[in-house]
Formats: structure tokens, C-alpha cells, sequence
């Protein structure tokens, strides 16, 4: 190990690792157990975030075919609070490459760890499963393979692909990571040709490198700028988490740098906890809250704005697509939408 010099005046460490240790103390409180703002009686979730459990019917079936297709989807690994209702209307996101991430965020319910092998007959599984669905909408996703050169565009590809020969009439959107900034895997994912290409930025650039340890918060704008630029009839999405800790004038600097990197959709939800190891929950946002960023993402320019309590990455995904191809978009934007 190379020798530290302790010189008079100066610190022995290495300039990042003392930045570093001076981001934990700087955000030490936001890892202190509390009582949300906005949280009901003893510290319990607000009104506003109870929802149904998952009934019988299309939920059941739902699993039971991801089950047989040995497939994931986000919905089971995000533990998200929206999964009976989209799986009892017959929607669903999959997760493609596994769902072991090789990253830790501090907000992701998704295990870490070590990957298995890439399986290269996956691709063909999701697009039998979106037969069988006969969904008109697919939203794909993947953990972060920073094992994999690609990242793992090549499957993402190799999905859209695969799915656009079996379900022509199915409009395709993905939720890509980050690739490590590598300008050839988001190629890859937009020659595919997906109606929506979508990388969240999830929270704002003060706490990036704390809650995004393995991401980088002008790396996120610049995936999404770039994909723009490749195909500029390719609609861009991206989501924020509300609730880690981030100030309204902070989250409204973020709505506007996607909007200069050519994001089209932007989502604004809910943070919810995944378990007490993850990081707490600052605050609650109420309805109306949610209602205000909305309008102000609208004035913005956004072409579509979904901002409430439970709005999640995929939620009434077809639906965002179906408005913006109604609306001002150009011919071609509006052909890729399904009938």
C-alpha cells in the first residue's frame, strides 16, 4: 500500500477520500431514525398512501406466469405499492439481467451482490410472456451491470427486438441504467428503436454521490441528452423520488436540468422506505404538493408531467405514451403509438 506522508498543516488522506468522509458527516442527520414530516398518527404512513392488497384474478395469473418464464419484474423487486393494480389490469415492468444489482443505492429495495451469467434466451422469454399478457404497452427494465462491458445493452436490444417480431402491434418503452456513461450501449438501446427510452435521475445533485454512491448526477443528464440527440423521435422520461431529503428549490433545479438534457415525461413520486436498513423517510409530500409540482412541470414545458403519492417509473405508462401522441407531437411519435 503506497505510504501516506504526514506533512505540518496538512491532511493525510487523498483529497476524494476526505471528501468523502466529510459527505457522511454532512448527511449523518438524513440517516438518523425520525418521524416524517407529514406522517400520521405515530409516525404511521399518511391517508393518502394506503392502498388495496393485491387481490386474485389477473394478479394470480400474472405471477404465476413469471413464475414459469423464470422472469422478474420491478413490481415484485421494488416492492411497489401501485402492483395490484397494474397486475390486476394486466400490466407489468420486467426486469431483464437478473435481479442482483452490482450497485447500492440507498433507496432500492433490489438485492446487491454479485450477478449470475447473462441468459441469452431471456429476451425470448419476455416477449412469449408479452404474448401471452397480449399487453399493448411493455415497459422493460434491468438491474446495473457494471460487471458487463455494455451494461447490458445488448439484451435490452435483443428484447425490443425480439418482442417487436412476436407482439408488432405492442408499443415498447425501457428504463435503462446508466451504462457508466458509455455512449455506444445507449446506441445500441436507441437503434432497437423503443416508442420511450427512460433513465430516472431519482434524486437531486446535492445528494447524488450519498444516496447514488455508484451513479453520477450530470452522467444521468447526459445519458438522457444523448439518447435524444440519436433519435429525436424517441420520447425521454425520467422520475425523481420525493421525500430524501431534498429542498423544493433543489427539486425544481432537477426538473429543470432534465428539461434542458430533452427529457419529454417526467414522473414525480413518493419515497417509501423498502425496510429499516434503507435510508428514512424525510418527509411526506400531501396531494396538493404533488398537484403544485405538476402545474410548475408543466409551465416548465414538460410534455407530460405525472406527479402524485404512488406515481412510479411505469405507472399508467401506456397512457403517458397515448397523450403526448395526441397531442403536438410529430407523425411519426404518433404512428409508434399502438391503436
Amino acid at each position: 500500500m503506497r505510504e501516506l506522508k504526514v506533512l505540518q498543516g496538512q491532511n493525510p488522506l487523498p483529497a476524494e477520500y476526505e471528501a468523502l468522509r466529510q459527505q457522511r458527516q454532512d448527511f449523518q442527520p438524513l440517516l438518523e431514525e425520525r418521524i416524517p414530516e407529514n406522517a400520521g398518527p405515530e409516525g404511521r404512513k399518511p391517508r393518502w398512501l394506503k392502498v388495496r392488497a393485491p387481490g386474485m384474478g389477473e394478479y394470480t395469473d400474472i405471477k404465476r406466469l413469471m413464475r414459469a418464464k423464470s422472469l422478474h419484474t420491478v413490481c415484485e423487486e421494488a416492492h411497489c405499492p401501485n402492483i395490484g393494480e397494474c397486475w390486476g389490469a394486466g400490466t407489468a415492468t420486467f426486469i431483464i439481467l437478473g435481479d442482483i444489482c452490482t450497485r447500492a443505492c440507498r433507496y432500492c429495495a433490489v438485492t446487491t451482490g454479485a450477478p449470475l451469467a447473462v441468459d441469452d434466451a431471456e429476451p425470448q422469454r419476455v416477449a412469449e410472456s408479452i404474448e401471452a399478457m397480449q399487453l399493448r404497452h411493455a415497459v422493460i427494465t434491468s438491474v446495473d451491470r457494471d460487471d458487463l462491458s455494455d451494461g447490458g445493452a445488448r439484451i435490452f436490444a435483443e428484447t425490443i427486438r425480439v418482442t417487436r417480431e412476436r407482439v408488432p402491434d405492442c408499443s415498447i418503452e425501457v428504463l435503462t441504467p446508466d451504462f457508466r456513461g458509455n455512449r455506444r450501449a445507449v446506441t445500441t438501446v436507441i437503434e432497437a428503436r423503443p416508442e420511450i427510452f427512460g433513465h430516472n435521475l431519482e434524486t437531486v445533485s446535492r445528494l447524488y454521490r450519498f444516496i447514488r454512491p455508484g451513479g453520477r448526477y450530470e452522467r444521468a443528464l447526459e445519458v438522457l441528452r444523448y439518447a435524444r440527440s440519436l433519435d429525436e423521435g424517441v420520447l425521454t422520461k425520467s422520475g425523481i423520488i420525493c421525500g430524501m431529503g431534498e429542498t423544493k428549490a433543489e427539486l425544481i433545479e432537477a426538473m429543470r436540468d432534465l428539461l434542458e438534457a430533452g427529457v419529454s415525461i417526467l414522473n414525480l413520486g413518493q419515497y417509501l422506505r423498502p425496510s429499516a436498513r434503507h435510508l428514512p423517510i424525510d418527509r411526506y409530500y400531501t396531494p396538493d404538493e404533488f398537484a403544485e409540482l405538476k402545474a410548475i412541470g408543466e409551465q416548465m414545458g414538460f410534455a407530460h408531467v405525472a406527479a402524485g403519492p404512488l406515481v412510479r417509473s411505469s405507472y399508467h405508462a401506456r397512457e403517458q405514451l397515448e397523450a403526448i401522441a395526441g397531442g403536438s407531437f410529430s407523425e411519426r411519435e404518433a404512428a409508434l403509438a399502438c391503436p
